[in-house]
């Protein structure tokens, strides 16, 4: 069995993920400045992944490579970092002949596209956050069209799941719910917005990532083409937890204002043409390919509320 390992270990999709790969090998790497074993067998490796001398000794030996790294939400750490890390990643496996799975999300898509989001979509994007995903992604897509390197990428929306304190729904609907406050929804409770259950996500990049014939190309991870509205979503949220408050809709002059004391909150203004619009990911690509049924939403928030 050959060597795969996950750079940013123990976040959210990580520690999934490191789960889901026992299906494939025993051999696992998981990177991290503090990582913790998640299966036995695990092999723990610290680095700081800011560092391209560390991120190639992360690498080196490595079959496979899963780039899961989630940085502070900060676009001045996204532009400072991400690139700078993606360049050691691709030169680290190109020399080790390692294949790479960057697990990416939509920020590179146009928001024109936000409808009916493919993998086809135009690459476009309207914040700067955005801006270093697709200039990052472009850095892996070169070398793949250059022959140099092997790697796919893996797309996902927005998270939710079961013990998933990096997702916006759990943070404003869930936990508002659960401490007796009205549930949250950013600009327009009446527009469709896709979630992807994180063990969908998890199982899918390790799905890819053990399918040859995968790499080389863009992945939408499998999400309920039944995308909810707001208000739909916190219904089922209601009616799991057996409670009845209504949502409390914080437009674009409340986020600001937000952002005055939160500095999360500062960051978010640029995203909100996520949530002024509908906004439904279509995997059917990766569907039809594994045959594989994404979680409904019913449920996944079946199973929040079951771990919760």
């Amino acid at each position: 069995m050959a060597l795969q390992t996950i750079l940013g270990a123990n976040g959210t999709i990580g520690t999934l993920l490191a789960k889901e790969l026992k299906t494939y090998t025993n051999e696992i790497r998981l990177v991290s400045r503090n990582p913790k074993r998640i299966n036995e067998s695990d092999e723990l490796f610290a680095a700081d992944l800011t560092d391209a001398t560390q991120v190639e000794n992360a690498i080196k030996g490595s079959s496979i490579v899963y780039l899961v790294v989630g940085f502070e939400y900060v676009l001045k750490t996204w532009q400072e970092k991400w690139p700078k890390l993606m360049l050691a990643t691709i030169d680290a496996c190109i020399k080790h002949n390692a294949k790479l799975v960057f697990f990416d999300n939509i920020y590179p898509y146009d928001s024109s596209c936000m409808g009916f989001i493919t993998e086809n979509s135009k690459m476009n994007p309207p914040s700067k956050k955005g801006e270093v995903r697709k200039q990052i992604a472009e850095m892996l897509l070169n070398n793949v069209a250059k022959g140099s390197l092997t790697a796919l990428i893996a797309r996902a929306p927005d998270f939710y799941g079961p013990n998933t304190d990096k997702s916006v729904l759990t943070e404003t609907v869930y936990k508002n719910l659960k401490n007796s406050k009205r549930p949250n929804w950013l600009m327009d409770a009446n527009k469709k917005h896709s979630f992807i259950y994180t063990p969908d996500a998890a199982k899918a990049t390790a799905m890819l990532g053990n399918t040859n014939e995968a790499y080389n190309a863009v992945w939408h991870l499998p999400t309920d083409k039944n995308a909810l509205t707001g208000n739909e979503m916190i219904a089922l949220f209601n009616k799991e937890m057996n409670t009845d408050k209504k949502v409390m809709v914080l437009p674009m002059f409340m986020l600001k204002l937000l952002g005055l004391f939160m500095p999360l909150m500062r960051e978010m203004p640029e995203m909100m043409y996520q949530y002024d619009r509908d906004y439904i990911f279509d995997s059917s690509k990766f569907e039809k390919y594994f045959n594989f049924i994404p979680t409904s939403y019913q449920e996944g928030v079946k199973q929040i509320v079951a771990n919760g």
